[in-house]
């Protein structure tokens, strides 16, 4: 029986043997640490003159060129990341800077302190130097870019930062693990920046340049340190007035529509700031219409009011996109508008640039910084107009408009408009997002709110086609009273409602009156806002000003 068993034992044995095996190799597998060395140019994306950028840490897709011993960084990432006002004129070739108080030029031929050029134009794009990105920018940077494999450190992040001394030499990883690939090691004495930290792996950036992963174990105490930035930020001085803002606009094609001033601000109470439709674009280059009229300045100031003269693209003959992309010709027209300014007193500028398209945003609102300029200087006011916030309009850049212009005034109207479906010109809700949109970018002190002064009665023919016509708020009046309409009030739009069935079709009519103008005041007044503004002066009956008018107790 015993001779048996030796075997069955033997089979045993060479089991147990082969499952040892088996589990010593899964264990070395998993626990003895790789010595794999990362391949630094595929972990970095660079080759030849390229220089991998990291923003706050972060690798960037973008980057950079190493040009003449210095980086030069695309100026495409340098907008969307560090600094959008370095502004790039594709058809005259120049680099345009707009401070508070002055604009600086560059072209391929501007040279640094260092002589060397500031800007690298080839087929992929322009790229600016880092010296000149960090002159105009609050960032720090820490360079390798004389490395093999060129790298660059850029942060505009001031928190505080985790710092951990070195106790314990080491591999810093790719990834948190003994088998990912080593980067680079660290020794005792040496420092880490801490970026995060996972249970047993610290994500680190090293003395020399590189981001990876090290065992905690091997890091002292974490300390915690602000860094301190030396840069002096751009001041944009403002010119506001002294009360809240209470503006009528004051619509004119012709030049005997000056006639009128006595007529339309008769009946006004309140007002502070009258603004007629002076001044209309009428090519690409530069030159627009003016009715401005002296005497007609001199009857508001007498009156108290001060006079800011409107200017828009509504001519079929202007592409926004042309005019304003062009350096020399935004100049023309702003010095254009000066002259006007200085002739005829005027007290300040409101830009009504409509239905503009998205790639001739940032040319507008480059056209805005280098206005504020001469704005600033003579000391008269530049309010914006802009449309109630939504996704397809956001490249008006209210928050930059906010920064350099004096006022920025929501037309908080054309909920519904001409062409479009039935509705409210301007509901409640549509009111107070647009207010609360905008103070999420602008801050309150700046911001005006427009209100409309008129309604729409909206036909829905036989044929399901829907029009609309627009009458100022006491011709609606006599239109329901006229027509014996019966209104509603509807609290979710704070409005009345009213509709007719005639011949042409079902006509509605959302009324604005004074109990709805009141509730819109009530916002203006709620969210501390520095004004409102009515489109537009004619259209109102004289006791809605008891509604309007900022002044009264």
């Amino acid at each position: 029986m015993k001779k048996k068993a030796a075997p069955g034992l033997a089979a045993l044995g060479l089991i147990l043997l082969v499952t040892a095996i088996f589990f010593g190799v899964r264990f070395l597998e998993r626990y003895i640490p790789s010595k794999e060395q990362a391949d630094i140019a595929e972990l970095l994306g660079v080759k030849g003159d390229e220089v991998a950028l990291y923003l706050n840490e972060d690798l960037q897709e973008a980057k950079g060129l190493y040009l003449q011993e210095q980086t030069y960084l695309p100026i495409e990432w340098v907008n969307d990341m560090l600094n959008e006002r370095f502004y790039w004129d594709s058809n005259e070739n120049l680099l345009v800077y707009a401070l508070p108080d002055s604009i600086v030029y560059a072209d391929h031929s501007t040279v640094g302190m260092s002589g060397k050029p500031l800007i690298w134009v080839n087929e992929n794009g322009v790229y600016l130097s880092i010296g000149l990105v960090a002159n105009y920018t609050d960032i720090r940077v820490t360079a390798y870019d004389n490395a093999e494999h060129k790298r660059i450190f850029i942060n505009d992040n001031w928190d505080a930062q985790q710092t951990a001394q070195v106790s314990e030499k080491g591999n810093v990883r790719v990834k948190g693990g003994v088998k990912s690939p080593i980067v680079t090691w660290i020794s005792p004495g040496s420092q880490v920046t801490v970026l995060d930290s996972m249970e047993k792996w610290d994500k680190v950036r090293t003395e020399d340049g590189f981001v990876g992963y090290v065992e905690r174990k091997r890091l002292g105490d974490v300390t915690s340190e602000v860094p301190k930035s030396t840069f002096a930020a751009p001041v944009y001085t403002n010119v506001s007035m002294d009360e809240p803002v209470c503006l009528a606009w004051h619509q004119m094609t012709t030049l005997e529509g000056n006639g009128s001033f006595d007529s339309v601000i008769a009946n006004t109470k309140g007002v502070n700031v009258i603004s007629p439709t002076w001044f209309e674009l009428t090519d690409n280059e530069g030159n627009f219409r003016s009715l401005a009229q002296e005497d007609y300045v001199k009857k508001a100031h007498d009156k108290g009011l001060k006079v800011w003269a409107l200017i828009n693209n509504f001519s079929p003959d202007v592409n926004t996109e042309i005019l304003m992309s062009k350096t020399t010709i935004r100049r023309k027209l702003i010095d254009g508008l000066m002259s006007e300014v200085d002739r005829y007193g005027i007290d300040g500028i409101n830009l009504d640039f409509e239905g503009i398209k998205e790639e001739a945003g940032v040319h507008y609102v480059q056209f805005i910084r280098e206005l504020s300029i001469p704005c600033r200087e003579k000391g008269i006011v530049l309010s914006v107009d802009n449309y109630v916030p939504a996704p397809g309009n956001q490249f008006y850049n209210r928050k930059e408009q906010g920064i350099v212009a004096d006022y920025v005034i929501i037309m908080g109207y054309d909920e519904h408009y001409a062409g479009g479906d039935a509705g409210s010109v301007a509901s409640i809700n549509y009111v107070e997002n647009g207010i609360k949109d905008t103070l999420a970018l602008v801050p309150k002190e700046k911001v005006i709110n427009g209100i409309p002064l008129y309604t729409r009665v909206w036909t829905e023919g036989p044929d399901g086609k829907v029009t609309s016509s627009s009458l100022g708020i006491a011709r609606a009046k006599d239109w329901v009273s006229e027509n014996k309409v019966e209104l509603y009030w509807q609290e979710e739009l704070g409005q009345y409602y009213g509709e007719l069935q005639s011949e042409e079709g079902l006509k509605k009519l959302w009324l604005e009156e004074e109990r709805s103008i009141g509730l819109k005041m009530d916002l203006i007044k709620q969210y501390g806002l520095a004004g409102v503004a009515c489109w537009k002066l004619g259209f109102e009956p004289s006791d809605l000003w008891d509604e309007i008018r900022l002044d009264k107790k």
